[in-house]
């Protein structure tokens, strides 16, 4: 006989189940508290931090800010450090004591020029942040010579070499009255060496240019081709006596225009004495000297234009490196260690004709092109235009008399070790921010100094 009760099902004993499990699950939830945030972040106004990571696009812009700042960051600290470490190799130069107390220090000459394409500000600013904390470290002096156009400083140079070959001019410059002056008052002068700093491949160029048109050229300016005078058409008296009454109405009519009042312009750069075809043929002076001043070319890499961004880029992230390439050079003028100039393993070119020569894929187009004279310029100038003289875009042209008596600054090995072992403390690295911090540290830290108005003293 079949029973009349059917057996349950196996799932319908288990269905009592989920009821008692999210019963327990309400019953947690009830007893549930949500962790209060840190008082002093709320204090602060900080909330709470998410337990989870941000989006894929908030990561990947977190990632790309981090590492540029940390490339920023990285490269400006060791770039600070290649700095002081050259500044502090020299730093004892300052400290040396001296024989006389009017005696005049060391002077170098520091040669910069606008660069293809730019300002002279651009150079200014190159010195300001690689050179001159070096030659400041080192308690030397120094003067400029500045140009803001192609034939400027070659133009300086061999003008400065004259006035040493002809000393009895009829007009004395600044520096010449100054130095009479310390003649007159019994002011010893430095006799050791001296030295100059050239900044860039085209101050270089015409540096060189100017040294040979300085002891090869003459003494006088060379004579000028005379301009061409325009004879005006001359009116008979008869034709003017004749003239009928509306001519003359029309002539008191017609005022000439008034042009405005033109700034006054610079004074025009002298015109080169020699050219390099007149070397071989010119003769040396009497009284030249077996050495010249010794001399380093500085490197100054300027590109322009916006196909080169990305070389711009790579450049502005390893600007320790040209620090620390500078400072080598600049530490071996402080030192005054110079040695000759040199050639090529091929004897083909000189060292004078080959440095920095990298720099010269770097210019714009327009020092390769002819100038041509404006059509203004011919009309109004009464003197004729002579065609500048092309250095940037010419080779350089060296004299074998001329090349054997410069000499070029080379630090020793020796000194370049000692250099590397030098150890710039973090205090002198770092930022505002981390500097702040540190000092926020320190005060909290430090005990105050006791004070006698106190009455627990």
């Amino acid at each position: 006989m079949a029973d009349p009760t059917p057996p349950s099902a196996p799932g319908a004993a288990a269905a009592p189940a989920p009821a008692t499990s999210t019963g327990a699950a309400a019953s947690t939830a009830a007893t549930y508290k949500a962790p209060t945030p840190n008082p002093a972040f709320r204090m602060m106004g900080i909330p709470v931090l998410p337990r989870k990571l941000p989006s894929r696009n908030w990561m990947i812009f977190i990632a790309f800010t981090t590492s540029i700042s940390a490339a920023i960051i990285y490269d400006k600290r060791e770039k600070k450090r290649a700095t002081a470490r050259w500044s502090r190799a020299v730093s004892r130069l300052a400290k040396e004591p001296i024989s006389n107390p009017n005696q005049m220090p060391r002077k170098l000459t520091i040669f910069l020029e606008s660069p293809p394409g730019d300002g002279l500000r651009v150079a200014q600013d190159h010195f300001t942040e690689y050179v001159k904390p070096i030659l400041a470290a080192s308690g030397l002096d120094w003067e400029f010579v500045q140009g803001r156009k192609e034939g400027d400083v070659r133009a300086a140079v061999a003008e400065r070499i004259r006035r040493t070959r002809q000393p009895e001019t009829g007009t004395q410059t600044q520096d010449e009255l100054v130095q009479e002056i310390r003649k007159k008052n019994g002011t010893p002068e430095y006799h050791g060496m001296r030295g100059d700093i050239v900044i860039g491949r085209h101050t270089w160029k015409e540096y060189v240019r100017g040294l040979h048109e300085g002891w090869l050229g003459p003494l006088t300016p060379p004579q000028l081709p005379e301009p061409e005078v325009q004879k005006e058409p001359e009116v008979s008296k008869v034709e003017g006596t004749q003239a009928p009454e509306g001519g003359e109405e029309k002539k008191e009519e017609t005022k000439p225009e008034e042009k405005p009042e033109r700034k006054p312009e610079r004074p025009p750069q002298p015109p080169p004495y020699n050219t390099t075809n007149d070397y071989p043929t010119a003769a040396l002076p009497m009284l030249i000297p077996s050495e010249f001043s010794p001399s380093v070319p500085i490197g100054f890499p300027h590109i322009l234009g916006f196909s080169n961004t990305f070389i711009r880029i790579r450049r502005f992230f390893n600007r320790r490196s040209l620090a620390n390439d500078v400072g080598r050079e600049v530490a071996a003028v402080c030192l005054a260690t110079a040695r000759e100039y040199r050639e090529d393993m091929d004897m083909t070119r000189s060292e004078q004709q080959t440095a920095l020569e990298h720099e010269e894929r770097d210019w714009v187009k327009s020092v390769w092109k002819e100038k041509k004279p404006e059509e203004g310029e011919e009309k109004e100038s009464s003197t004729p235009i002579v065609p500048a003289e092309k250095i940037w875009a010419s080779p350089i042209v060296l004299d074998p008399r001329i090349a054997m008596r410069m000499r070029r600054f080379e630090i020793r090995p020796e000194e370049e070790a000692r250099a590397k072992k030098i150890v710039v403390p973090e205090e002198e690295l770092e930022g505002w921010i981390k500097g702040s911090l540190r000092s926020l540290y320190r005060w909290a830290v430090s005990k105050p100094e006791p004070n006698p108005s106190w009455p627990d003293e």
